[in-house]
């Protein structure tokens, strides 16, 4: 289990990397987790996900 600091730090490594896709990457990895049967990494890649969504902040409209 990755502790909250690897969490945000793998967070912040891919939206540098890919932009606000990283989220759709994470998500994505997270599927594929839960289908190979996978749900504590699954949960690892959502927590990923929602680490992203906070650093990225409010929608715009």
């Amino acid at each position: 289990m990755m502790s909250e600091v690897q969490v945000h730090t793998v967070a912040r490594q891919m939206l540098e990397q890919h932009g606000l896709g990283a989220i759709a990457k994470a998500a994505e990895q997270a599927q594929a987790c839960e289908g190979r049967g996978e749900a504590d990494e699954a949960r690892e890649w959502r927590h990923i996900v929602d680490a992203m969504k906070v650093m990225r902040g409010p929608h715009q409209s």
